[in-house]
């Protein structure tokens, strides 16, 4: 997915990517609550700090692999030219000869599409959309030099059981208008229970999300809360870009443009997802750049520039106990500035499952409020109930961290009763900006593990 540009979503903006056949897989978490003895060569041992026992009203604690390039396939044979009459699409391969040799295109114009950014041009894509699932190796183009209207739409299998191309080049946007929107619609263009998508071009998908966040609510929102710890800035619902998304989703060359202060602008949100690989892209939006939830598994993120934004987050998990699974994430090469997080984990109490293999590496930070995150005791409302059980959260690797920031440089909060083991921090070289706000010092609690020197600024964990 390649070269295109999302700007000016709403929280009522959804892109779902959803497996027709999804695999649900379970994971044990670990009690592991062991204490790290003083390591060799260097490493100092991470180790709980003392004093009173630290709860969710305590919680500010101051007052993959990338996946294996596959060869191309040969060139099919030339097909002779078509005799001299209409234009037609090469005809579908019978069945059991697989992919066709030449996709067929579908232009969204021939299914009465006007393109001129006033005309709804819903039904044509729904056409384009039902002709494009009959046909093997088909492409729906969306040409360029046009702008299409279009209402919300689910690009929904399960008779779409083959690849299927977006060739975008032109511009879709959003309506404005509440009439396009049903009661308790959240979804504008879903595409779910597939087999193959890619969306590809230089086109632009606009969500003309500024006419509702400025009718959003403030009142009733729940709190960020990492928010909490720097000046109660309000959030809202999250924005969901890309879930269920499975078999090696390559997205790279995207670029998402929200402003810094949109409601709950996610810029990619991956849940359910396994084999992805995030690369070369541009991400700027009010809330995370990246949100990885529950059911992801080996996602490689590399070459992203960040910000603004909340950062790049796992979660939060096990939110009102439930169960949650991430592991095999690979997070480097990373451009972050002007964000309020850098590199985060957050779970909830009461949750259970794991988070394990975690690679956070060669990250360069630039004015970030709190670049190294872990919070067990997240919580997105004033209060959250004290509760025993968590979710565990192992093998977590820090490495080349170095930058700037405005808060404070690290912040670990593991819970009392399940705290973080084989936590690893590798040369983390962190420097004050300049004192726009309080600053505070390193925070450590319950996490156990190894830190290598240098570590600046020096440990206070």
């Amino acid at each position: 997915m390649g070269g295109f540009c999302f700007k000016n979503l709403t929280f009522m903006i959804v892109i779902l990517l959803i497996v027709w056949c999804s695999h649900i897989e379970t994971c044990n978490a670990r009690r592991v609550g062991r204490h790290w003895r003083q390591s060799r060569g260097g490493a100092a041992s991470l180790f709980k700090k003392k004093g009173k026992k630290y709860g969710s009203n305590h919680h500010n604690g101051n007052a993959g692999k990338p996946k294996q390039k596959t060869p191309s396939p040969k060139a099919p044979a030339p097909v002779p030219p078509p005799a001299a009459g209409p234009k037609q699409s090469p005809p579908p391969p019978k069945k059991g000869d697989g992919k066709a040799a030449y996709p067929t295109v579908l232009s969204v114009l021939d299914f009465g599409a006007k393109g001129d950014g006033s005309t709804d041009d819903t039904k044509a894509f729904q056409a384009a959309w039902a002709a494009a699932c009959k046909v093997e190796a088909s492409v729906i183009d969306v040409p360029a030099k046009h702008v299409f209207l279009v209402g919300p739409i689910s690009f929904s299998g399960p008779y779409c059981q083959h690849d299927i191309v977006f060739q975008l080049d032109g511009k879709i946007v959003a309506p404005t208008g509440s009439s396009h929107w049903g009661s308790g619609l959240l979804q504008w263009l879903e595409f779910t229970k597939l087999v193959g998508l890619t969306i590809k071009g230089s086109g632009t998908i606009d969500g003309n999300g500024a006419v509702w966040w400025q009718s959003a609510p403030y009142d009733d929102d729940p709190l960020d809360d990492q928010a909490k710890l720097i000046f109660h800035q309000m959030a809202r619902k999250k924005l969901t870009w890309w879930e269920n998304a499975k078999h090696k989703t390559n997205l790279y060359n995207f670029s998402v443009s929200s402003p810094g202060d949109s409601p709950n602008t996610d810029g990619i949100h991956l849940q359910n997802s396994k084999d992805v690989l995030i690369r070369s892209s541009n991400l700027a939006c009010g809330d995370d750049c990246v949100s990885i939830q529950t059911g992801c598994t080996n996602v490689y993120i590399h070459n992203v520039n960040c910000g603004p934004g909340h950062g790049i987050s796992i979660g939060g998990l096990g939110k009102d106990n439930t169960k949650a699974c991430v592991s095999n994430i690979t997070v480097r090469d990373i451009i972050m500035h002007n964000t309020m997080n850098g590199v985060r984990i957050k779970t909830w109490q009461g949750g259970s499952g794991s988070v394990q293999g975690v690679q956070f590496s060669n990250i360069q930070m630039s004015e970030v409020q709190l670049p190294i995150v872990i919070d067990q005791y997240y919580c997105d409302k004033t209060k959250c109930k004290n509760q025993t059980s968590a979710v565990a959260l192992s093998e977590i690797n820090y490495e080349n961290i170095r930058g700037t920031y405005t808060i404070k440089p690290v912040h670990f909060a593991c819970s009392d009763s399940l705290p973080c083991t084989d936590v690893t921090l590798t040369n983390i070289q962190l420097k004050p900006q300049q004192e726009l706000y309080h600053m505070y010092d390193p925070f450590c609690w319950q996490t156990f593990g190894k830190l290598y020197s240098p570590m600046i600024p020096p440990s206070g964990v």
